[in-house]
């Protein structure tokens, strides 16, 4: 069985997704971690209903983003994990981690990149007055939001509410994101 790392900053729907999947069966394999970089982020009760190890961290209890990253890697590679999945985490990705899990991270995103990188992606299509929105699933690497894509999706939206495209969008996320976490573990 494959092991999964989720990486969540915040409300955890997507961990909550793929830790699911992976207990009815859908996925062939487990969550064995749900790193967050925030002690008080929902994902971390989401993770207590599927009985997932959490590692809760704060960065600013690190002398560096090295230090903190090292210690994540430590904890990835004593759980054997195959892919990290980032699942609203918000922190780009340093150099420890990306060295140490070249081609096995992935994130998704909320735009049809390359268009609208970044933290405020859905915010800055609706201001930007787009018709079709979509989400990204990538590779992560250096850049920001600028992997190689994986997986995409659209959806048409002629409204202007942010909230509502987020809505609208998360629900396609969960759908395709374990669609692509499946693709990729039987590739592998």
């Amino acid at each position: 069985m494959k092991k999964l790392a989720v990486f969540a900053s915040g409300n955890g729907s997507n961990y909550e997704a793929i830790a699911a999947a992976c207990a009815g069966g859908v996925l062939d394999a487990e969550v064995a971690v749900l790193v967050c970089d925030h002690t008080d982020a929902y994902a971390i009760q989401r993770a207590a209903k599927f009985g997932t190890p959490v590692f809760a961290f704060c960065p600013k209890d690190y002398a560096s983003k090295a230090e903190y990253e090292a210690e994540i890697v430590s904890l990835l590679d004593s759980k054997g994990i195959d892919l990290v999945c980032l699942a609203g985490y918000m922190r780009i990705i340093g150099d420890v981690l990306l060295k140490a899990y070249s081609g096995k991270i992935i994130n998704i995103h909320p735009s049809l990149l390359p268009a609208f990188r970044g933290a405020h992606a859905v915010e800055q299509a609706v201001e930007y007055g787009v018709k079709v929105y979509g989400i990204t699933i990538h590779w992560v690497d250096q850049t920001l939001d600028g992997g190689k894509i994986i997986a995409q999706e659209a959806f048409h939206y002629d409204g202007n509410d942010p909230e509502e495209v987020h809505r609208i969008g998360q629900v396609i996320e969960h759908k395709l994101y374990i669609e692509t976490i499946n693709k990729i573990l039987c590739e592998r």
